[in-house]
């Protein structure tokens, strides 16, 4: 996969890989530094996109050199990297922008595709790093902004930084302007034309989710008399009920990605399955950057836990915490009762 194929298109053939490795030390102005770890890029878009969201292109790196690049870079503010493929070096490559991250509390923004996804989320260490799947126009814009923010605002004391009020109205301003700079980027004619475009929604697509068999029990041992008078059936009805909605009424309108998810997870839960963050992504029927959105709030908020799988140290599952399991178990009694009164 190219990645044209995650939304943007940067030239091959004009990239000059050899000139950008060969001035490492890059000198520092007052802009933020960027480093983009692509393979398949245009330099002449990788300076546009720099510039229009305010920051130093410090150079254009394949993969298979990102590694030894990352060693002896100094000055990098802000790192962006490509996933195409779920492999070793991948692997290696994530694991190795995660520690800088972390050593330099360094913004990071990782693109994914949705076959990848799993591999980046489960490397994710660094809360400065911004994990996108299929990102939109206006999902990359957003996060290219908010690293350029974070990198320029960091050490700044707060007394000294603009109002909220109007940083937040800037960055919105900023976001769009950047997103037509992207869209425009994307428009010119190439060999390979990338594209933003989500196309179906990723919940249409054929091989929907279908949980994966618990490697153990899920959850406490102990459940609520409530707990014991829902079943997975009844959940999973809910959620089609929910889906059959979309073709009545336009689905943008009740988009509710969080409570989708958190009715997939106690369905799984109920039914003794492990859910990954794909294919959590592809329940919450919203397009997969929204859903990542979703899933960290919700895990920094206490309601679903990272699980880490045993036997594969590149996936990460997601389950109910239990006292939200619970909740929710309560919720989904008191609300059946209500319905049949």
């Amino acid at each position: 996969m190219k990645t044209g194929d995650f939304g943007v298109g940067l030239d091959h053939d004009e990239i000059g890989f050899g000139a950008s490795l060969d001035r490492p030390f890059g000198a520092r102005d007052e802009r933020p530094a960027l480093l983009i770890l692509a393979d398949d890029i245009y330099l002449d878009d990788a300076a546009r996109l720099s510039e229009a969201a305010g920051l130093r292109l410090l150079g254009t790196v394949p993969l298979d050199q990102a590694s030894n690049r990352l060693d002896v870079q100094i000055g990098c503010d802000i790192i962006l990297c490509f996933c195409p493929t779920a492999d070793v070096m991948i692997e290696r490559l994530l694991v190795q922008i995660e520690t800088l991250a972390l050593q330099n509390d360094m913004p990071v923004i990782l693109v994914a595709d949705l076959e990848t996804v799993d591999l980046a989320y489960a490397c994710l260490r660094s809360d400065r790093t911004q994990l996108l799947c299929r990102p939109a126009h206006a999902d990359l814009a957003a996060a290219l902004l908010a690293a350029a923010d974070g990198a320029q605002s960091h050490g700044v004391n707060e007394a000294t930084r603009d109002s909220e009020g109007l940083r937040l109205q800037q960055l919105s301003e900023e976001v769009s302007r950047l997103a037509r700079t992207l869209e425009a980027l994307t428009l010119r004619p190439r060999h390979a034309t990338p594209s933003f475009e989500l196309g179906p929604r990723i919940s249409d697509q054929p091989s929907d989710y279908i949980g994966m068999p618990a490697l153990e029990p899920i959850g406490s041992a102990d459940k609520s008399a409530d707990a014991t008078t829902v079943d997975a059936a009844q959940v999973r009805d809910l959620l089609r009920a929910r889906r059959l909605r979309d073709d009545f009424l336009p689905a943008d309108l009740f988009a509710d990605p969080a409570w989708d998810m958190l009715l997939d997870l106690l369905a799984a839960r109920l039914e003794h399955e492990r859910v990954s963050v794909s294919s959590l992504c592809i329940a919450s029927a919203v397009p997969p950057t929204t859903a990542l959105r979703w899933i960290r709030t919700l895990t920094e908020k206490g309601y679903v836990d990272r699980q880490a799988d045993p036997h594969d140290g590149r996936r990460v599952f997601i389950a109910l915490a239990d006292a939200t399991a619970e909740a929710m178990s309560r919720w989904f009694t008191a609300s059946r009762r209500f319905l049949c009164a």
